[in-house]
């Protein structure tokens, strides 16, 4: 049950929040209780200190009894007592005698008991408990049980003293169920309000976490198809969030994984073809020259086809071993600067017999006659005569060819190679420099090409740490360019420059 993510989000999620709750109704509870006590208890002690402080200095004499006997106590008291409804007034004599009570119980029917048994409990002076405020002053608490009542009160006294003799107590009551109920019910909405809180939260978790957990769960049904060869899986995506920039990735990942698949299954095939083609003719010619079935006289033509055809897969394996090396980093660039204008020039003369059969023109455009960059000589030698090579390829019967090498900026020489020939469509120019990729799928003018030689001016590119770009600016014809660090002269050539001035 336990070892889906999404339940374990969602009760580690629960269980934060019903601690949390937990303590917060405590601290809540707590300090709603302490203030309703403190507040309650203020209030008793300053009804307390009013009448102790109002009847030491208004008793005309020192015997609490004899005063409440003529009356005057109990009418001196009668505005204090009318205060407050919820507060009840006992006067005491010295010995804890009840002489004056506003519980509805007065002196006579109490017959002067102390404060024990029947009246208040089973308490006496003795057991109450004595305190001083701040003042210095004397005063008594406790909490106890009415005989005839189910309810809990709560019971504080001051000294009464005439003439600095300690004559009586007064004690003041409240019950403090309303204390009870008070926190009782705070508690309860508390505890109500964390329940809807913590429902609400967790249906939001649930709602946050699907959202999180659906598609990776996608992912995953994606991830075993990618597992039986099925790249044809996607996984939806919602909003603009992290998981969404995920799931696009994902799906990026899958159109590659895609594409790499059908560009395998196209290189197997062009591979397929490439090897079998010319080892068919290879067996094939040498079947017939030792059969004798070709004459001797044509041995020699024989021989040649056999030659090239041998030379066409060597140069196959060695496109394969070049990508081997340069994705493995086994190819080591030996940088140096070098005239790119003159590796233009060289690799165009090498071609010269292909540019006469098509009749091509030739057009060649340089800032300087010498333009030098800071490369790998044979690296960029071959980057240059792979995209020659398909210009030549691909251009029209008596179309352009044009080179051209200019500096741009950054201390950067661009070299750039155009064709007149057919364009390349929109969608396929980011396709081109991937491997195995063709875009003469019909192998009507690239018969030999297997679609490696872009993707290895691509991979020696970026190992300069520059760029190559594919662009087809007209309806007919595509140019390829690319940029190198600007070189600079050695030493010695500069010295030698300077004798020749």
């Amino acid at each position: 049950m336990f070892k889906s993510t999404f339940v374990k989000y969602l009760v580690a999620f629960a269980v934060i929040l019903i601690i949390s709750f937990v303590l917060l109704s405590g601290i809540i509870t707590s300090t709603v209780r302490n203030h309703i006590y403190n507040e309650n208890l203020t209030k008793l002690e300053n009804t307390a200190s009013a009448v102790s402080q109002h009847l030491s200095a208004t008793m005309m004499v020192e015997d609490l009894e004899n005063s409440i006997a003529s009356g005057y106590t109990s009418i001196m008291l009668m505005p204090m007592i009318n205060m407050d409804k919820t507060i009840d007034i006992m006067l005491a004599d010295t010995d804890g005698r009840i002489l004056l009570s506003t519980l509805g119980a007065g002196v006579d029917e109490h017959g002067k008991k102390p404060i024990t048994g029947d009246n208040l409990g089973s308490v006496s002076v003795g057991q109450l408990d004595k305190h001083q405020n701040a003042s210095g002053e004397s005063f008594y608490s406790y909490e106890g049980v009415f005989e005839k009542g189910e309810g809990r009160v709560r019971l504080l006294g001051k000294e009464i003293a005439t003439k600095g003799k300690l004559c009586g107590f007064v004690f003041v009551i409240t019950g403090i169920e309303n204390e009870a109920a008070l926190y009782n019910g705070v508690r309860r909405t508390v505890v109500t309000a964390s329940i809807w809180i913590l429902l609400a939260a967790v249906v939001a978790v649930y709602i946050i976490t699907e959202r999180i957990i659906h598609p990776l769960r996608s992912m995953k049904k994606a991830a075993k198809s990618f597992a039986d060869g099925d790249f044809s899986a996607r996984v939806t995506v919602y909003g603009q969030d992290e998981i969404a920039e995920l799931g696009e990735a994902f799906n990026n990942m899958a159109e590659s994984l895609d594409n790499f698949e059908k560009m395998r299954n196209s290189f197997l095939a062009s591979v397929s073809h490439d090897l079998r083609t010319p080892m068919t003719t290879i067996s094939g010619f040498i079947d017939g020259i030792t059969s004798g079935a070709i004459p001797e006289e044509k041995h020699e033509y024989y021989l040649g086809v056999i030659s090239n055809e041998v030379h066409r897969l060597s140069r196959l394996v060695s496109d394969l071993l070049d990508i081997s090396r340069l994705e493995s980093g086994e190819r080591k660039f030996n940088f140096e600067s070098f005239d790119i204008a003159e590796v233009a020039r060289i690799i165009l003369i090498s071609f010269e017999q292909k540019i006469e059969e098509k009749k091509l023109d030739i057009i060649f455009e340089s800032d300087d006659d010498n333009m030098l960059v800071y490369a790998d000589r044979d690296a960029i030698h071959q980057v240059l005569y792979n995209l020659c090579h398909n210009a030549i390829k691909f251009s029209k019967q008596g179309g352009k060819l044009a080179i051209s090498i200019t500096r741009a900026k950054d201390r950067r020489i661009r070299i750039s190679v155009y064709d007149e020939g057919e364009s390349i469509a929109r969608e396929e120019l980011p396709l081109v420099f991937d491997r195995f990729y063709k875009t003469d799928k019909s192998r009507g003018l690239d018969k030999n090409g297997i679609g490696l030689g872009l993707y290895i001016c691509k991979t020696i590119i970026d190992a300069h740490g520059e760029g190559i770009h594919a662009e087809s600016p007209s309806d007919n014809g595509a140019e390829f360019w690319f940029t190198l660090k600007e070189g600079e002269l050695s030493q010695k050539r500069k010295s030698q420059g300077e004798k020749n001035d």
